[in-house]
């Protein structure tokens, strides 16, 4: 309750002496997260609306297939079954491409949780000063990390890496990584 009653006073557009830099930064940070959150919602409807249909591509799919192989070996209908093939490894990449979709809204959700975290760290003054509520928070972000790779890169940012660093040290290790096996999430 404190964070809200605080998050309504004073502003950069009309500031008073109760105005502060970093009431501004916790404000911005919870406009990015919600930012986030409102395309994540909205781009679930287009999605859900696509996994229905290759569901049912997939039924008629199988049912086609089915129909097929009911029929006489013939040229034409080998075609087809051919085709069905084709069409069924089609299917397949696209769900590959949907598991992505949800990779990517799992590393979203951190994201905006991660913006919200620190906008209520930085809007706490009993916090913001405090090293050990620092350390707490970022050992919550870890903690949330599914992904090994995902911990690599967040110990380089800690470290004091670069972006730059960062990222090549992830892409090292996924790199490392995918030679023995697949890093599931």
């Amino acid at each position: 309750m404190l964070f809200e009653n605080t998050m309504l006073s004073s502003n950069a557009k009309k500031p008073d002496l109760d105005w502060s830099q970093v009431r501004e930064t916790s404000r911005l940070l919870i406009l990015s997260a919600v930012q986030v959150e409102d395309m994540m919602n909205e781009s679930d409807v287009s999605v859900n609306t696509l996994t229905e249909s290759f569901t049912s591509l997939v039924e008629h799919m199988q049912s086609i297939n089915d129909y097929l192989h009911a029929l006489d070996s013939c040229a034409t209908r080998d075609e087809a079954i051919a085709c069905c093939e084709e069409t069924t490894d089609k299917i397949n990449s696209s769900i590959i491409a949907f598991q992505f979709y949800d990779r990517m809204v799992q590393c979203l959700q951190h994201v905006t949780s991660n913006l919200k975290g620190l906008s209520e760290l930085v809007a706490d003054q009993t916090r913001l000063y405090n090293p050990n509520a620092w350390l707490e928070f970022q050992q919550q972000i870890r903690s949330r990390y599914t992904m090994e790779s995902e911990k690599v890169m967040f110990d380089a940012i800690l470290q004091g890496k670069s972006v730059a660093e960062a990222l090549a040290i992830k892409s090292a290790y996924q790199q490392e990584q995918s030679d023995d096996d697949v890093e599931l999430f």
